[in-house]
């Protein structure tokens, strides 16, 4: 079942991987019509991995609902299934195959969690700013001096920590 609405847009599926491909098309096409290109490659490998995640570890089935919705300035994307436990951070080694997926919705985002869905079951989310992040202004000082550059950079540094305060930490390996 597909719902569009103005802003938002509903697909239930089973998470095979056959269906993966199709729902990131969906969610490809619903982000083109809302002329948010620019978040089309963030949200299709958000959506691909958390889905991933449904695939591999959900249990007792692969019946999930994602759920994709504009909301003031960001774009909510989130994954419901029917299996209560939250995805957990672990480290994994360099050779693993699995394991990173929420480390890569992490970076990606500008926030993500999972949180419990009623009695049984859970949602794990991510949004997406709709406008670019602000750009740090230019130091203002008429001389330029050696440590200008570096003072400027520490400026970015911390513009860019509050702008991200809200991201759960990316952490290097991931299971869910």
């Amino acid at each position: 079942m597909i719902s569009h609405p103005s802003r938002h847009c509903t697909v239930e599926l089973q998470a095979l991987p056959s269906r993966i491909g199709q729902v990131r098309r969906i969610v490809s096409a619903q982000l083109r019509y809302w002329h948010l290109d620019p978040l089309i490659d963030r949200a299709a490998l958000g959506v691909t991995e958390l889905l991933t995640n449904v695939h591999l570890h959900a249990q007792p089935d692969k019946l999930c609902t994602v759920e994709i919705e504009l909301v003031l300035d960001r774009l909510m994307v989130s994954v419901r299934d029917h299996d209560p436990r939250l995805p957990e951070v672990r480290d994994v080694a360099a050779s693993a195959t699995t394991g990173r997926g929420l480390a890569m919705v992490a970076a990606v985002s500008e926030s993500w969690g999972a949180r419990p869905d009623g009695e049984s079951g859970k949602v794990v989310w991510f949004a997406l700013p709709t406008t670019p992040a602000p750009v740090a202004a230019p130091a203002r000082s008429p001389r330029r001096t050696a440590d200008t550059p570096a003072r400027r950079l520490v400026e970015v540094e911390h513009a860019a920590d509050g702008h991200r305060s809200t991201h759960a930490p990316a952490r290097s390996a991931v299971a869910g």
